[in-house]
């Protein structure tokens, strides 16, 4: 979609379908001959109460009148509600090109609300369908203000457009997009953008560094894991070096502790944290922001074969630590183990996982909130603050000495399995909590929030592309 601000009045631009918010009490900032907007209004049709859509028409044009609330309670997470309800009201009407008239007196916030909101509406996966088999689609989106506001809207597209890459790698299926696809596509982003390095460690080289735990993960697969590294540098030397790390695991079976068949078909979106770093730093590269930044991400399948991790087995990893796994389908905890540890060695001074970790994290928050933990009372804080600014809603989970108790092993140091099975979310967190260790740590349980987690402006069924928002907002005010 193609997007762009102007000083020009909405009935100026080309846009086929033009959209105006209402406040309660309000009216409209500007009406059209014959005033048929206010009129909406006064009949009732329409009204400033959040959600309310009405359409008429006039000087050949299509207006779509949307109800906004509360001025004072309108802010970017609001926006992008009504943006996605302007949307969806503007597709069933085709149209193709939509003008927002910018309401008066909003900030930047909102202003990024409406484009991220309506790009991430607007988004379809059709990579395996035929040409114009999705339906009706905006081409052009075009915001109206008073001033120059094209740094802000420029700003919001390129984040949305990147959140929607989230998707697409999400939603793409596992014989697709394979470990070494998805390293392929992080080197194809580092050719396009000067300011990433990417290096990719394949499984071999895996093994020799004494990566055990992500190796016991891949046993299984004819796959190849590949642990995929990128670095920006965008700045600011004496800023933090911060980490993010992200599990892909591109199909998991659950491996030898095989999953519900029902539910089975979803396990391509056990990628969704990775693709998040992934497009995350090339985000980071695209609006030239201040930082030191590394994206660690650990690839690789979960299946079963001859060769796979059995129940039972003991492996040994990065950092020395044996690792009893007793549930081949707690595998996530074992990728980001060695990623955590990799991170730590190579320098990280603050590090930030996101995974579709556990399905714990769903029974407590469902598809609202993202799971926190975290070691770091200051780091803890300032991803709340970003997930507040983006509107990827996380909530503060504990961690415990108790909690890590549950995680020691029978057999080696530490368990994937505790029992009794309780604290799920949380004893998954004290796992990666152990080989964190001292160094700020910030963990992000997606697995609620990553796929099938509908709001009005992520109305497909698949990947959401949580934590793009967020992550980049954070990694900019670490920078700050």
């Amino acid at each position: 979609m193609h997007v762009s601000a102007t000083t020009q009045a909405p009935v100026q631009t080309a846009a086929d379908t033009i959209v105006i918010g209402a406040f309660p009490a309000e009216g409209v900032a500007h009406d059209l001959p014959g005033e048929p907007l206010g009129a909406l209004l006064e009949s009732g049709e329409a009204a400033g109460e959040a959600g309310r859509i009405a359409v008429t028409h006039a000087e050949g044009r299509r207006f779509v009148l949307v109800g906004l609330g509360p001025r004072e309670e309108f802010d970017g997470e609001r926006a992008r509600i009504a943006a996605g309800r302007a949307v969806a009201r503007a597709l069933e009407i085709r149209a193709r090109s939509l003008c927002w008239e910018v309401p008066h007196k909003v900030g930047d916030e909102v202003l990024a609300g409406l484009v991220e909101g309506t790009l991430l509406r607007g988004y379809r996966f059709d990579r395996f369908k035929p040409s114009g088999d999705s339906g009706a689609r905006l081409e052009e989106l075009i915001l109206s203000a008073h001033h120059d506001i094209s740094q802000v809207v420029g700003r919001a597209a390129t984040i949305a457009t990147a959140q929607n890459r989230v998707r697409d790698l999400a939603n793409r299926p596992a014989n697709d997009l394979t470990p070494s696809a998805l390293a392929e596509y992080a080197l194809g982003l580092a050719e396009e953008r000067p300011g990433l390095e990417v290096t990719v460690l394949d499984e071999p080289e895996i093994r020799a560094r004494g990566m055990g735990a992500l190796a016991a993960v891949a046993r299984g697969s004819a796959e190849p894991a590949q642990l995929i590294r990128i670095d920006y540098a965008g700045g600011g030397d004496e800023a933090p070096r911060v980490a993010l790390v992200g599990k892909a695991v591109t199909f998991d079976t659950g491996g030898l502790w095989l999953k519900p068949k029902m539910d089975m078909h979803e396990m391509k979106f056990d990628m969704a944290g990775g693709a998040a770093v992934i497009e995350s730093m090339a985000t980071l590269a695209d609006l030239g922001a201040s930082g030191r930044v590394m994206g660690i991400v650990g690839a690789t399948e979960n299946m079963i074969s001859g060769r796979a991790t059995r129940p039972g087995d003991i492996v040994t990893a990065l950092d020395g630590t044996t690792i009893e796994v007793n549930n081949t389908d707690a595998e996530g905890r074992l990728v980001l183990a060695d990623c955590i540890t990799y991170a730590k060695r190579e320098g990280a001074e603050r590090i930030v996982d996101i995974a579709t970790l556990t399905g714990g994290v769903v029974v407590a928050l469902g598809s609202v909130h993202a799971g926190l933990m975290s070691n770091d009372e200051e780091l803890a804080s300032r991803v709340e603050e970003a997930a507040a600014r983006t509107g990827e809603l996380v909530w503060r989970l504990p961690l415990h000495e108790r909690y890590a108790e549950m995680v020691k092993g029978t057999y080696a140091q530490i368990t994937n399995l505790p029992l009794p099975r309780v604290a799920l979310a949380l004893t998954a967190a004290e796992l990666l909590h152990h080989f964190a260790g001292e160094t700020p740590w910030a963990h992000l349980d997606i697995a609620g929030t990553a796929y099938d987690a509908r709001t009005a402006y992520i109305a497909d069924k698949g990947a959401t592309g949580f934590g793009l928002r967020l992550l980049v907002d954070l990694v900019r005010s670490l920078a700050a």
